[in-house]
């Protein structure tokens, strides 16, 4: 019977070949996934024995990869924030950058209930996540105000132009058992009759349309609608910023993430659409624009 370290090196020696940046992470991920092991037993357990079956699995994601398929599409799932989401090409595969989205987010729902004791029968926060895709930024926010007991203060909407998009969103949702709590609504950016919101978040296509052929081959099997973000990057995120004056509510704040090159760009474009609003640039742990704070009031970027 082979072993871990019977396989391992072949696979990476393959799929370094095929241009893989991460030969030696997409092959332990690989067999890891088919073992059913946390990938550091591949690392540390080379003698792992793996069946013919485990091994005739791990040969066929090999060949995906080389193919360029994304490893979460193969694995089925992607991790964020600590948590494992279900990916497929429905839907975008969530990134470590719009985890900053998630962090701001909570933050800001945080001041507004941490201030002091609100008054019973006070108003839910009306929360909406713009063009959700997995459902990865407003699962990941509904658990992380489920450990802080504030869920009930909340009321949380996702959207998606894409209905398959929110068929995954949703069962992500429920894998995290936080579905009773977050509505879903297929709708182009905002459904008509709802908010106004006091927090819109919104992870919307911002790669330039000239770029998309630039970026890594594993990008072409995911939906180029959750990519392409039209000739400058900004034609969704400028639609969604049409609505905002309407969509708010008063003292309410976007969260829109962007491209880490879209940081002066962003601010000029709330400025020519939303003159007099605020435009603060946050960034992320590589200290790149990440997330823009839209208000109507002044307000400076935090640190980051």
């Amino acid at each position: 019977m082979a072993t871990i370290g019977d396989l391992l090196p072949g696979a990476i020696e393959r799929l370094r070949a095929s241009g893989s940046e991460s030969a030696r992470l997409d092959a332990e991920l690989l067999l890891a996934h088919v073992l059913g092991v946390d990938r550091t037993t591949t690392i540390a357990h080379p003698e792992y024995p793996v069946g013919p079956e485990a091994a005739a699995r791990f040969a066929d994601g090999v060949r995906r990869r080389e193919a360029g398929e994304p490893v979460a599409y193969i694995r089925g799932l992607k991790e964020f924030r600590g948590l494992a989401f279900g990916a497929d090409a429905r839907a975008l595969i969530p990134r470590p950058e719009t985890e900053r989205l998630v962090e701001l987010a909570e933050a800001e729902i945080v001041d507004r209930l941490a201030v002091g004791p609100r008054p019973r029968g006070s108003p839910r926060i009306e929360i909406a996540d713009v063009g959700t895709g997995s459902g990865a930024v407003i699962v990941a926010l509904a658990v992380a105000l489920r450990r802080r007991g504030m869920l009930d203060e909340v009321r949380l909407l996702a959207t998606d132009v894409s209905r398959e998009a929110i068929d995954l969103a949703r069962e992500n949702a429920v894998a995290h058992a936080v579905a009773d709590r977050i509505d879903f609504a297929v709708a182009d950016l905002l459904p008509g009759g709802t908010g106004p919101w006091d927090l819109l978040v919104a992870n919307l296509p911002y790669v330039r349309s000239d770029a998309i052929g630039g970026l890594p081959r594993a990008a072409s099997f995911e939906p180029r609608l959750a990519l392409d973000g039209g000739p400058d990057g900004l034609a969704v995120i400028g639609r969604l910023l049409d609505l905002i004056p309407s969509a708010l509510a008063e003292g309410g704040v976007a969260l829109l993430e962007i491209g880490g090159d879209q940081g002066d760009a962003v601010v000029e474009e709330v400025g020519r659409r939303l003159p007099g609003w605020a435009c603060a640039v946050e960034l992320d742990l590589a200290r790149l624009p990440r997330v823009a704070r839209i208000s109507r009031s002044p307000r400076t970027a935090r640190d980051g």
